[in-house]
């Protein structure tokens, strides 16, 4: 009997001995695929890290970069623009004005009325159209006329107030989003299609003759005063209503610069030195890229399977379409690697861009006790339930290293501009006042991204300095600033 039980105890000691070995072993395994989460984390962090003196070498190398591409034709990454915008607004133009914006699969079609000097914008109307897939792969033709059609509609069902005096046209600026050849204010030829236009009988025809030909088929007495691109117009936008903006900087889904620099400082320019002595430049500063830019095995391996590879690498850091795909890929490595979300791979992690920058954000932003928003966005988008506090904590982490990456690296681009610009020092009378016009929905609805690259850009540029900077919301750049833009470029312009 006594031998029975010695027996039990043994073995029973032994189960408990083998269960608590299992414990330990999960609890070690846990422990120890933890920390290979929180090391490639570490690594990400480091590797992403953008120290004072690694920006001031970013906005260096923007400043020799803008040089580079201004002296002549394809001597830049940076395209460096000439945008033959050298009238802005002065905030005393007074009339009625158009704009036509073509960005994409839909166009919007403006009317601004402007009450001149300290009168500002008193009335602004618009109407949308979306443009039918057939006429983004037919004929030019077939394009405008559509277009001119939907132009025609809004002018016809105006009211008198806004009827042009006799003798005098309707004048129009022309926002139209692809790459273009601009070869004055009001002509570009297009040099290709994007975002799923393919009309090959467009391509080296001047936009503004096809849309000219097409209003006057349709008998609407208006001309193109100005051909803008949104960068240009956001730059308009933000000088209208303050004569101090000199920047325009957009950060939406990609991003883009433009600024105002002198006409003599621009050597490929061989035309007559305009009036005002100042020429505004369209940067295209996407496209920008450098040694000193802290790139990531993520950004290399995003980038590679790109429709664009080696191209736009500034943009794919620093802008809303690509910060979520970032962020998506190192949560994929933490998941393949440390397993943070359990034992399987979640099979929707492994799709490209499902996760966005505005779900990014709304995770980033979230300040619940158990960061709830966090917790529904991984259900909701990824169909990941359950997660625990601790890999929530850990995705906000993630978000925070990859928006301060982008928002520090876009002030860094920023400061070369004010450098190129020779304000980046204070002047005898005291530091000269920079207002830079922001617009796009990364900068306008990612607080904490806005609120890095302010802070940085007026840390980089010094206490004595950092009173000088302003940021200024410009909305509307490709609607409200082509309209201003066909203002401060009408031929009627010496009558008011």
């Amino acid at each position: 009997m006594k031998k029975a039980t010695v027996g039990a105890v043994v073995v029973g000691t032994a189960a408990a001995v083998a269960v608590a070995a299992l414990v330990m072993r999960h609890r070690m395994g846990k422990s120890s695929k933890w920390a290979r989460a929180r090391a490639i984390l570490k690594e990400f962090e480091e590797k992403c890290a953008t120290p004072d003196a690694k920006l001031k070498q970013v906005a260096d190398a923007m400043t020799v970069e803008m040089h580079a591409g201004l002296a002549s034709e394809g001597g830049s990454k940076l395209k460096m623009l000439i945008s033959y915008v050298d009238n802005l607004p002065t905030g005393d133009e007074a009339g009625v004005f158009y704009a036509l914006d073509l960005g994409g699969t839909n166009f919007r079609v403006l009317r601004v009325q402007l009450g001149g000097k300290d009168g500002g914008i008193m009335h602004q109307e618009f109407a949308e159209a979306s443009i039918p897939p057939n006429l983004m792969v037919g004929t030019s033709e077939a394009l405008f006329d559509y277009i001119a059609a939907e132009l025609a509609k809004f002018v016809d069902e105006e009211g008198e107030k806004f009827h042009p005096p006799p003798g005098k046209q309707r004048e129009l600026g022309f926002t139209f989003s692809f790459p273009i050849m601009q070869t004055s204010i009001n002509s570009g030829t297009l040099i290709r299609w994007t975002k799923g236009f393919s009309i090959d009988d467009t391509v080296g025809k001047d936009v503004v003759a096809e849309l000219t030909k097409a209003m006057q088929k349709r008998e609407i007495d208006m001309r193109v005063s100005a051909l803008v691109n949104d960068t240009v117009g956001t730059l308009a936008g933000g000088r209208f209503t303050d004569k101090d903006v000199s920047i325009a900087v957009i950060l939406g889904t990609g991003t883009n610069a433009a600024y105002v620099e002198r006409a003599q400082a621009i050597p490929k320019w061989h035309g007559p030195l305009p009036n005002s002595g100042e020429m505004v430049i369209n940067m295209e500063w996407g496209n920008f890229r450098s040694s000193h830019l802290p790139l990531t095995q993520y950004d290399n391996a995003m980038d590679t399977d790109s429709l664009n590879p080696g191209e736009q690498i500034f943009e794919k850091i620093c802008s809303g379409m690509y910060l979520g795909e970032i962020l998506r890929r190192v949560l994929l490595r933490m998941a393949k690697e440390a397993g943070i979300f359990g034992e399987e791979v979640p099979p929707k992690l492994k799709n490209s861009f499902i996760l966005r920058t505005p779900e990014m954000s709304a995770m980033h932003h979230d300040t619940s006790s158990d960061l709830r928003v966090v917790g529904d966005k991984l259900k909701d988008i990824l169909e990941i339930s359950n997660t625990s506090l601790k890999t929530r904590r850990l995705v906000v982490e993630l978000c925070n290293i990859v928006a301060t990456r982008g928002a520090r690296l876009a002030a860094a681009g920023i400061l070369g501009i004010i450098k190129k610009m020779g304000k980046d020092t204070p002047r005898e009378s005291g530091p000269e006042k920079i207002v830079v016009a922001m617009d796009g929905g990364l900068y306008e609805h990612y607080t904490e991204y806005s609120k890095c690259l302010e802070n940085t850009l007026v840390e980089l540029l010094g206490k004595e300095m950092a009173t000088s900077i302003v940021f200024k919301h410009a909305n509307d750049g490709s609607g409200i600033g082509a309209a201003l833009l066909a203002a401060s470029n009408s031929v009627y312009v010496e009558d008011k």
